[in-house]
C-alpha cells in the first residue's frame, strides 16, 4: 500500500507519468490542512498561484489579480494606440481601434470571473473610459453621455444583457437544443 500523499494508483504503481519539474501543487479552500505531497521520492513543491489557459488561479480564487492583469494588458495595447495615430483621433479611426484589440481583455474578463469586487469592475471600466476620452470631440462630455454617444455599453451593463440573453435561451430552450446537438452528436 502506498505511503499516505503520493501520487500512485491502488496498486502502488504510477497511474500517471508526470513532468515532475513542472508539477506544482495548490492548495485551495479555507480550513484546507496543507499536507505535502511527493511523487516516488520527490516531493511537490507548493505554489499559493499558477496560471492555466490563460487563467490565473491563487489558493483563495479571487479574481483581483487577474483582472488587474487583463486591465494592465489593455491598458498597454491602448497606449500603444494612442502613441500610433497622431493625426486623426475621430471616432471613425479610434473607435474600431480600441475595439478590436482592447475590448476582448476587457470582456474576457467580465465574462469569464465577474469581477465581485467593486474596485476589480472599476478598474476595468477605467480602461474602458480612457478609451473613450481619446476620441476627438467628446473629450468634455461625461463618461455615460460618451457612451451613449458612440452606442456603447458600460461592462457590468454588458456582463448583465450577456447573462439576460442566455437565460432567455434556456427558458426557450434553446440551449437545451445546443447541448443535446453537441453531446449526442456522436450517437
Amino acid at each position: 500500500m502506498p505511503s499516505r500523499g503520493t501520487l500512485t494508483g491502488w496498486r502502488g504503481g504510477p497511474v500517471l507519468k508526470f513532468n515532475k519539474a513542472k508539477g506544482k501543487l495548490q492548495h485551495m479552500g479555507r480550513g484546507n490542512p496543507k499536507h505535502d505531497y511527493r511523487l516516488g521520492e520527490e516531493w511537490i513543491e507548493s505554489s499559493p498561484e499558477e496560471k492555466d489557459l490563460g487563467v490565473l488561479i491563487d489558493e483563495k480564487l479571487n479574481m483581483s489579480q487577474q483582472c488587474a492583469l487583463a486591465a494592465q494588458k489593455a491598458n498597454r495595447v491602448l497606449g500603444c494606440i494612442k502613441r500610433g495615430v497622431t493625426s486623426s483621433k475621430s471616432r471613425e479611426v479610434i473607435l474600431p481601434l480600441c475595439s478590436a484589440p482592447v475590448r476582448p481583455h476587457l470582456e474576457y474578463c467580465i465574462h469569464v470571473w465577474g469581477p465581485q469586487c467593486k474596485k476589480d469592475s472599476e478598474l476595468l471600466e477605467r480602461v474602458q473610459r480612457r478609451a473613450t476620452k481619446m476620441i476627438r470631440g467628446l473629450e468634455h462630455l461625461s463618461y455615460e453621455d460618451r457612451l451613449r454617444e458612440l452606442g456603447l455599453f458600460s461592462l457590468e451593463k454588458r456582463r448583465l444583457w450577456g447573462d439576460l440573453i442566455a437565460a432567455f435561451q434556456y427558458l426557450k430552450g434553446g440551449l437545451q437544443e445546443r447541448w443535446r446537438r453537441t453531446v449526442y452528436k456522436g450517437r
